[in-house]
């Protein structure tokens, strides 16, 4: 049986692909485009399009953090944010609280 594909990304290249995830200690995906590591972005990643610069500088800053897209058992991935102002509210949320980054930037509405 084939293995689940799930989405990596290359941010460079502002590309995302669809690859069965290296098991164990299998190699890593590279980008054919530019042969730099791709990330693991999530099973449910929908990825923007190539000229929106500011959406994938947010997703760049998702990504970087440690959040992915991954499906949950019936909930899907959680609230990301979308734009660079709900990202830089929460990194100054998490600055001014001591909160951890991802939590930061995985929570829906700020206190």
């Amino acid at each position: 049986m084939a293995s689940p594909k799930t989405s990596f990304v290359c941010l460079p290249c502002r590309a995302a692909y669809k690859r069965p995830r290296p098991v164990g200690g299998g190699t890593e995906s590279v980008c054919p485009r530019c042969a730099e590591p791709l990330i693991h972005a999530g099973s449910a990643f929908a990825a923007p399009r190539r000229r929106d610069t500011a959406a994938w500088r947010t997703l760049t800053v998702l990504l970087n953090a440690g959040l992915r897209f991954d499906m949950g058992c019936c909930d899907g991935p959680g609230y990301r944010p979308r734009t660079l102002s709900e990202v830089r509210e929460r990194v100054a949320h998490a600055r001014r609280t001591g909160e951890p980054l991802p939590r930061a930037l995985a929570r829906r509405e700020l206190p």
